[in-house]
């Protein structure tokens, strides 16, 4: 299982060249709305170091690469069609985008930080980012509270001889943004209000539907075309606004990621995807020199181009996730080699949730798990921690 990343944001922001660029797809690009029109699919990597050196051994990965002790991880990005003011009504590709929307785990908002183009996605100068930012929460919100209603009024006009506690109707409502009963009765004390729906105000429903939404669908802003002067102005200005710290932040450049790859790919530079640097290695003629000196300042200046970056803040930062790999205390190998896997799991899972993760037979016959590095045993409770190497040790082993 791959966590799933949704690409988000007006049209005409660079959100295609974003997915190619992380993907290597061949989405179609434009600067005109609704290029893509279809929800794209393709394979992104985050970064681990390898546990491999550690224990003097080469990894021979399943899936993805590693490449100078650096372990790429598949996840899966969703390229989701461009988003316009009132999709929660309907307009534009509205219900679809949010249907989409709700199939991924944390949302990727690529904003245009130039400010060239309007909320509509057309060619302007001078526009304010913080107006894509919020239009794109308001949606969000809108969408919720919707949702939200239809549970509090589903609620209410239950029978009366019903016993379900406002938290399970909510929770049951709102299933499909992965929200248990607990979670939802959690937020609504956080909020300050009372497990009772008739005390709440308008107010009251808005702020908790915004809350629900910040909870289950978190956010990173790729801060979009930051090789640009106006684009480094509005930087400053609005990581600075106290209105947005509830976001991360990442700046970022999708044509340059998408150049170097490509010029990897020629042999015309060394480079690899998130390193803060790369090397002429290739005959270049004075356009690509230029060009590629224009790329250098922005990847030196920033510490890379912020592609890879922003993937991995909205895998690791916000959604809390860990990698752990599966391992032998022994240090045996078999003919399919070591360090086969890298499984990135939730904040907090512990050693059984990993056993179920690989397959159920050995989380079913799990007895206990063996930390690679220390040795010693651990229960089925114990919590891992990011890049932890764990033998589970079960009843039930998986032969194929």
């Amino acid at each position: 299982m791959s966590y799933r990343i949704g690409l988000v944001g007006k049209p005409s922001v660079g959100k295609s060249t974003f997915f190619n660029a992380a993907t290597m797809n061949d989405v179609p690009e434009g600067a005109y709305p609704f290029t893509t029109i279809d929800p794209s699919m393709g394979e992104a990597y985050v970064r681990v170091d390898c546990a491999a050196p550690e224990f003097d051994e080469t990894c021979t990965p399943s899936v993805g690469v590693c490449e100078d002790g650096t372990r790429f991880v598949p996840v899966k990005l969703v390229d989701v069609a461009g988003l316009v003011p009132g999709a929660h009504e309907g307009r534009g590709l509205g219900n679809q985008f949010l249907t989409d929307l709700n199939e991924t785990d944390v949302l990727i908002h690529v904003v245009d930080f130039s400010g060239t183009t309007d909320i509509e996605g057309e060619a302007t100068t001078g526009h304010d980012p913080r107006e894509d930012i919020d239009f794109l929460e308001a949606e969000l919100d809108a969408w919720y509270r919707d949702v939200l209603g239809k549970g509090i009024e589903k609620f209410e006009t239950r029978y009366h001889g019903s016993e379900a506690a406002i938290e399970e109707e909510l929770a049951e409502q709102m299933s499909a943004f992965g929200i248990t009963k607990d979670e939802m009765k959690q937020v609504i004390l956080t909020q300050g209000l009372e497990l009772d729906p008739e005390t709440w105000d308008e107010a009251d429903r808005t702020e908790l539907a915004r809350e629900i939404r910040k909870r289950t669908k978190p956010m990173v802003v790729a801060a979009n075309k930051m090789d640009t002067a106006a684009a480094q102005e509005n930087w400053e200005t609005i990581t600075a606004d106290p209105d947005y710290e509830h976001l991360s932040f990442v700046p970022a450049s999708a044509h340059a990621e998408k150049a170097l790859k490509n010029a990897d790919e020629a042999g015309v530079v060394d480079y690899t995807a998130g390193d803060a640097s790369f090397e002429i290695v290739g005959d270049v003629s004075d356009e690509q020199a230029e060009g590629l000196a224009r790329i250098r300042e922005f990847v030196d200046g920033y510490d890379g181009t912020g592609v890879q970056g922003a993937l991995e803040s909205a895998v690791f930062d916000v959604l809390g996730c860990i990698a752990v790999f599966p391992g032998s205390a022994n240090g045996s190998k078999d003919e399919k080699g070591v360090f086969r896997d890298c499984f990135i799991l939730p904040e907090g899972s512990t050693t059984e949730d990993f056993a179920f993760h690989i397959h159920s037979d050995i989380g079913e016959g799990l007895l206990h798990g063996t930390d690679c590095r220390s040795g010693r045993q651990v229960s089925k409770g114990h919590e891992l921690t990011h890049r932890d190497v764990i033998e589970l040790i079960s009843t039930k082993q998986l032969t194929a």
